[in-house]
Protein backbone atom coordinates (compact mmCIF):
# COMPACT_ATOMS: atom_id res chain seq x y z
CA UNK A 1 0.00 0.00 0.00
CA UNK A 2 1.28 3.77 -0.95
CA UNK A 3 1.18 6.16 1.40
CA UNK A 4 -1.03 9.37 0.02
CA UNK A 5 1.16 12.21 0.73
CA UNK A 6 0.74 15.64 -0.24
CA UNK A 7 3.70 17.90 -2.76
CA UNK A 8 4.43 19.72 1.05
CA UNK A 9 4.91 16.35 3.40
CA UNK A 10 7.73 15.25 0.60
CA UNK A 11 8.79 18.18 0.48
CA UNK A 12 9.64 18.05 4.32
CA UNK A 13 10.82 14.51 3.76
CA UNK A 14 13.56 15.72 1.34
CA UNK A 15 14.67 18.76 2.98
CA UNK A 16 15.15 16.28 6.69
CA UNK A 17 16.75 13.87 4.20
CA UNK A 18 19.32 16.93 3.07
CA UNK A 19 19.86 17.60 6.35
CA UNK A 20 19.96 14.01 7.96
CA UNK A 21 22.98 13.91 4.82
CA UNK A 22 24.91 16.54 4.96
CA UNK A 23 25.02 17.58 8.87
CA UNK A 24 24.01 14.67 10.77
CA UNK A 25 25.65 12.13 8.87
CA UNK A 26 29.43 13.85 8.89
CA UNK A 27 29.22 14.37 12.52
CA UNK A 28 28.15 10.72 13.44
CA UNK A 29 30.96 9.78 11.53
CA UNK A 30 33.18 11.56 13.05
CA UNK A 31 31.81 11.00 16.67
CA UNK A 32 32.79 6.77 15.92
CA UNK A 33 36.36 8.20 14.75
CA UNK A 34 36.74 9.48 17.95
CA UNK A 35 35.31 6.85 19.68
CA UNK A 36 37.10 4.05 17.78
CA UNK A 37 40.49 5.82 18.68
CA UNK A 38 39.72 5.49 22.25
CA UNK A 39 41.21 1.88 22.28
CA UNK A 40 39.31 -1.29 23.69
CA UNK A 41 35.76 -1.49 21.46
CA UNK A 42 34.96 -4.10 23.98
CA UNK A 43 34.15 -2.00 26.92
CA UNK A 44 34.02 1.25 25.04
CA UNK A 45 30.26 2.39 25.73
CA UNK A 46 30.89 5.64 23.79
CA UNK A 47 31.24 3.73 20.71
CA UNK A 48 28.46 1.46 21.07
CA UNK A 49 26.12 4.63 21.35
CA UNK A 50 28.02 6.49 18.38
CA UNK A 51 27.90 3.46 16.26
CA UNK A 52 23.42 3.30 17.30
CA UNK A 53 23.17 6.70 16.37
CA UNK A 54 24.82 6.37 12.78
CA UNK A 55 22.86 3.37 12.30
CA UNK A 56 19.40 4.88 13.45
CA UNK A 57 20.35 8.32 10.61
CA UNK A 58 20.75 5.95 7.97
CA UNK A 59 17.99 3.78 8.29
CA UNK A 60 16.05 7.14 8.79
CA UNK A 61 17.42 8.82 5.34
CA UNK A 62 16.66 4.69 4.18
CA UNK A 63 12.80 5.44 5.57
CA UNK A 64 12.11 8.69 4.14
CA UNK A 65 13.68 7.66 0.76
CA UNK A 66 11.52 4.45 0.60
CA UNK A 67 8.38 6.45 1.63
CA UNK A 68 9.30 9.23 -0.94
CA UNK A 69 9.45 6.44 -4.15
CA UNK A 70 6.18 4.74 -3.33
CA UNK A 71 4.11 7.74 -2.56
CA UNK A 72 0.85 8.11 -4.11
CA UNK A 73 1.00 12.11 -4.31
CA UNK A 74 -2.68 13.87 -3.25
CA UNK A 75 -4.04 17.12 -3.85
CA UNK A 76 -4.26 19.34 -0.61
CA UNK A 77 -6.84 21.43 -1.95
CA UNK A 78 -10.63 21.44 -0.89
CA UNK A 79 -13.79 23.62 -1.25
CA UNK A 80 -13.68 26.59 0.57
CA UNK A 81 -16.61 25.75 3.19
CA UNK A 82 -16.06 21.60 2.81
CA UNK A 83 -13.55 19.61 5.80
CA UNK A 84 -10.24 18.58 3.37
CA UNK A 85 -7.23 18.02 3.84
CA UNK A 86 -5.10 20.00 6.29
CA UNK A 87 -8.61 21.57 7.65
CA UNK A 88 -9.10 21.92 10.90
CA UNK A 89 -12.51 21.26 12.23
CA UNK A 90 -14.02 21.64 15.68
CA UNK A 91 -16.07 19.05 16.54
CA UNK A 92 -19.23 18.88 18.98
CA UNK A 93 -19.78 14.94 20.00
CA UNK A 94 -23.98 14.65 20.46
CA UNK A 95 -23.91 12.39 23.18
CA UNK A 96 -22.18 14.32 25.91
CA UNK A 97 -22.26 17.77 24.19
CA UNK A 98 -18.11 18.01 24.49
CA UNK A 99 -16.53 19.70 21.94
CA UNK A 100 -12.90 18.94 20.23
CA UNK A 101 -10.51 20.13 17.54
CA UNK A 102 -9.47 17.67 14.69
CA UNK A 103 -7.04 18.64 11.89
CA UNK A 104 -6.83 16.24 8.79
CA UNK A 105 -3.87 15.29 8.17
CA UNK A 106 -1.91 12.65 5.88
CA UNK A 107 -0.64 9.20 7.63
CA UNK A 108 2.66 10.74 8.35
CA UNK A 109 1.66 13.71 10.13
CA UNK A 110 -0.97 11.82 11.90
CA UNK A 111 -1.05 11.69 16.02
CA UNK A 112 -4.80 11.01 16.86
CA UNK A 113 -4.21 11.49 20.34
CA UNK A 114 -2.96 15.17 19.54
CA UNK A 115 -5.86 15.65 17.52
CA UNK A 116 -4.31 15.25 14.15
CA UNK A 117 -6.34 12.71 12.40
CA UNK A 118 -6.17 10.98 8.14
CA UNK A 119 -9.47 11.25 6.02
CA UNK A 120 -9.00 6.85 5.82
CA UNK A 121 -9.63 7.01 10.10
CA UNK A 122 -13.61 6.50 10.81
CA UNK A 123 -13.57 10.31 12.05
CA UNK A 124 -12.10 11.54 9.14
CA UNK A 125 -14.33 9.48 6.50
CA UNK A 126 -17.38 11.10 8.41
CA UNK A 127 -16.37 14.59 7.93
CA UNK A 128 -14.38 15.19 4.64
CA UNK A 129 -16.57 16.75 2.37
CA UNK A 130 -18.93 17.96 5.06
CA UNK A 131 -19.88 21.76 6.13
CA UNK A 132 -20.02 23.57 9.41
CA UNK A 133 -23.57 22.50 10.92
CA UNK A 134 -23.74 18.98 9.31
CA UNK A 135 -24.24 16.16 11.19
CA UNK A 136 -22.08 13.58 10.75
CA UNK A 137 -22.38 9.39 11.85
CA UNK A 138 -18.69 7.84 12.91
CA UNK A 139 -19.07 4.06 12.84
CA UNK A 140 -15.82 2.62 14.40
CA UNK A 141 -17.31 -0.64 14.50
CA UNK A 142 -20.64 -2.52 14.93
CA UNK A 143 -20.03 -1.66 18.85
CA UNK A 144 -18.89 1.77 18.69
CA UNK A 145 -21.01 4.40 16.69
CA UNK A 146 -21.25 8.16 17.55
CA UNK A 147 -22.55 11.73 15.97
CA UNK A 148 -20.55 14.55 15.65
CA UNK A 149 -21.56 17.87 14.55
CA UNK A 150 -19.23 20.46 12.59
CA UNK A 151 -19.57 23.44 14.62
CA UNK A 152 -16.39 25.30 13.04
CA UNK A 153 -13.81 25.27 9.94
CA UNK A 154 -10.94 26.72 9.27
CA UNK A 155 -8.53 26.20 6.40
CA UNK A 156 -5.33 25.91 7.40
CA UNK A 157 -1.96 24.81 6.20
CA UNK A 158 0.80 21.67 7.19
CA UNK A 159 3.69 24.49 7.69
CA UNK A 160 4.12 23.67 11.52
CA UNK A 161 3.65 19.91 11.57
CA UNK A 162 5.72 17.50 11.96
CA UNK A 163 6.60 14.80 9.80
CA UNK A 164 6.53 11.43 12.38
CA UNK A 165 9.88 9.98 13.55
CA UNK A 166 8.05 6.25 12.21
Amino acid sequence: MHDKLTESDIRKMEEEIEHRKLVVRPKALEDLKVARAQGDLSENFEYYAAKRFKNQNESRIRYLENMIKTAHVIDDNSAEDEVGMNNTVTVEYLDDHSTQELKIVTTVRANSLGGYITPESPVGKALIGHKVGDTVHVKVNDAVQYDLKIIALENTDDSGDEINSY
